[in-house]
């Protein structure tokens, strides 16, 4: 062996260690499509003061979501829209934390077509309204409580042939924003959403007493023991910094 080679090599054996903690880390987080204009602003925030720890996240509905887990998914965090999928993963040795509840959530009846503030939720009996987006309530708890409230109000009877079922609540927005429905039920959070907001409709919020509470709960993950990141953001969730954006879109605290 060279000598040249020789050093080139010791240099390398000795700088390895110095290069992990320069080495960019990285988080798999799956989130609740309802979520993902906080979360999105959440980890702007967290990788600004940890640049060298990426957050990577993944958006969709909690059943889905909860389906995938259980199927081996490689995720770290889950972060759901309700309590029941993270309990249920937990019970059956995929979630390693304790389930923690991270945000209180609200649902709102938002159209482009009519100000749903004048008749409230007797807006969907409307003969105008012909078509209603809702989450789809299996896989979604926003579809659930959607819903939940339309019974307590005793129009869901009256209006399920009008339901168009989003897969998420994410797609419900969207189909309510291009047309696809007259009018439908999403969460605070996503009325409150810029894209939301360009698109000039209205909403009213829906009274909370009509549905049981949207307690939004995360979990550490199995595969995330190992990552010490795991913990480290589900602890930022419920820092100040992170509370303060939660609330900046319609969520609030237990």
């Amino acid at each position: 062996m060279s000598k040249n080679l020789k050093f080139k090599l010791i240099a390398l054996i000795l700088f390895l260690p110095f290069y992990g903690s320069y080495a960019q880390q990285k988080l798999t987080v799956v989130v609740a499509a309802n979520l993902k204009s906080a979360m999105d602003s959440m980890i702007i925030i967290y990788q600004k003061e940890n640049p060298n720890e990426i957050i990577q996240a993944t958006y969709g509905s909690s059943g889905k979501l909860f389906e995938q887990i259980q199927n081996g998914a490689p995720f770290d965090l889950f972060f759901s829209a309700d309590l029941l999928y993270p309990k249920k993963l937990k019970d059956a040795g995929f979630g390693i934390s304790k389930v923690k509840t991270y945000a209180l959530g609200k649902i709102v009846l938002w159209s482009k077509k009519t100000d749903p503030n004048i008749q409230q939720m007797n807006t969907l009996l409307s003969n105008d309204i012909k078509k209603i987006s809702i989450a789809n309530p299996v896989a979604a708890p926003y579809g659930a409580k959607a819903v939940e409230s339309m019974k307590y109000f005793k129009v869901y009877e009256k209006i399920k042939n009008k339901l168009v079922y989003g897969e998420n609540i994410a797609q419900t927005a969207q189909f309510i924003a291009f047309g696809a429905a007259d009018i439908g039920i999403i969460s605070l959070s996503d009325a409150l959403s810029s894209k939301m907001k360009k698109e000039g409709g209205k909403y009213y919020i829906i009274p909370e007493n009509s549905y049981s509470p949207i307690e939004q709960g995360c979990v550490i993950l199995k595969h995330g023991k190992q990552n010490p990141l795991s913990t480290k953001f589900y602890n930022f969730v419920s820092t100040p910094k992170a509370i303060e954006i939660l609330t900046y879109f319609g969520y609030s605290q237990k």
